[in-house]
């Protein structure tokens, strides 16, 4: 059989396309933060993932010009051989003390630091514990490696405990959950989870890819609960808060250098130019800097959970500015984007199997940059669209 006889065969998409239903790949000619334009149409972008509203910030922006004609388009080389530069290296340091931590290593992407970092961290032998709703680079990371992989349900500390109970004792154990969770936005329970880890002997690393910027005061989840010390690792991307691409893992020194040393996703990648690691470092001075923009997207997230409660949306467990609006259904959710993007909202559409079945949903999420203007236009537009469709 031809290898590529599934690509051929594989027609979802183009069938979605044909119907006017695909939601993907949709090519913006503008992004501004806040709203974009498609096709000459201003819309309100609620499904974007720069909860700071960063990437119009005009220190950012200066930063990475300033960077790109000092250094010019690509370092060209891995951080290993060619690849690291002084920025780079000021960057981890600054970052390892934003989060608390000895030490910290950058990365091209996010997704790099959880293939690398999982699967160098894990031998044959050792176990990995994932909440079932942990994000996929996690889960990937935890192929590579040459543990053994165990889920418990989302949150579920009872399920957690059982899970823990069955490893062997002398096993190594590392339980890995996401801070905040992308689709759902709700916290992983680290109060609970901190406890079970240490009557077990498991290590914990938080991936805070959605919550650095947001908890925490900006440092993060684990510092949202006061757990930063007993986190032993913690990672972030650079593609939400931070305004920029790339992500970081932070920790004990040592265990920093073993990971520098071992993760092949750092090894083998050419690291990120100079341009994206000034844009970091101007939007960590800018957290640092302007607290009240951590404070403005909390707050938004208040007012819009409030408000879509209040028409009878189901906004599940969110207690962040990531909101789901759980419709249930996969062509609901559908009709549902498609009625909000043709009314000027920019929303994003999740469907089985990425959450389970009856879950799917449109996730928002919003930025601090965001007016009470546009929210209350996509609150208004929400009503309507769900008066329309008899979701409410």
């Amino acid at each position: 059989m031809d290898i590529f006889q599934k690509c051929y065969e594989f027609t979802t998409a183009r069938d979605a396309i044909a119907q006017g239903f695909y939601p993907y790949f949709i090519p913006l000619d503008e992004n501004e933060g806040t709203e974009v334009i498609y096709q000459g149409k201003r819309m309100i972008m609620c499904g974007s993932n720069n909860y700071l509203g960063l990437t119009t910030h005009p220190d950012v922006k200066q930063f990475a010009c300033d960077a790109l004609n000092r250094y010019g388009t690509s370092c060209t080389g891995s951080r290993f051989l060619n690849g690291t530069l002084a920025m780079h290296e000021e960057l981890e340091r600054q970052l390892a003390e934003w989060v608390g931590k000895e030490s910290a290593l950058v990365f091209s992407t996010g997704m790099q630091v959880n293939l690398g970092v999982v699967s160098s961290i894990l031998s044959r032998g050792d176990y990995v514990i994932l909440d079932k709703d942990d994000h996929a680079s996690i889960v990937d990371g935890a192929r590579l490696g040459y543990g053994k992989i165990e889920r418990y349900r989302h949150n579920d500390m009872e399920h957690l405990e059982r899970v823990m109970q069955s490893l062997p004792e002398d096993a190594g154990k590392i339980i890995i959950v996401d801070g905040l969770f992308s689709m759902e936005g709700d916290l992983a329970d680290l109060p609970a989870i901190v406890p079970i880890a240490k009557k077990y002997g498991a290590r914990i690393m938080v991936d805070d890819a959605h919550g650095m910027g947001v908890n925490g005061k900006g440092h993060g989840t684990a510092a949202e609960y006061g757990l930063t010390k007993d986190v032993d690792l913690i990672m972030s991307t650079f593609s939400k808060s931070f305004a920029s691409i790339g992500g970081f893992v932070a920790g004990d020194e040592d265990v920093i250098h073993y990971i520098k040393h071992t993760a092949r996703s750092l090894i083998f990648s050419a690291s990120i130019p100079a341009s994206c690691t000034a844009a970091a470092l101007a939007a960590l001075k800018v957290m640092k800097e302007e607290p009240e923009r951590v404070a403005r997207v909390n707050q938004i997230g208040v007012k819009m959970r409030e408000g879509y409660k209040k028409l009878g949306f189901n906004t599940g467990k969110s207690s962040t500015p990531v909101i789901p609006i759980i419709i249930g259904d996969d062509m609901k959710t559908f009709l549902t984007w498609k009625a909000l993007f043709e009314n000027g909202v920019f929303v994003n559409p999740v469907i089985s199997p990425a959450v389970s079945p009856g879950n799917q949903l449109l996730r928002t999420s919003y930025m601090a940059t965001h007016t009470d203007e546009q929210l209350d236009e996509v609150l208004y537009i929400f009503e309507k669209v769900g008066k329309q469709l008899e979701l409410i």
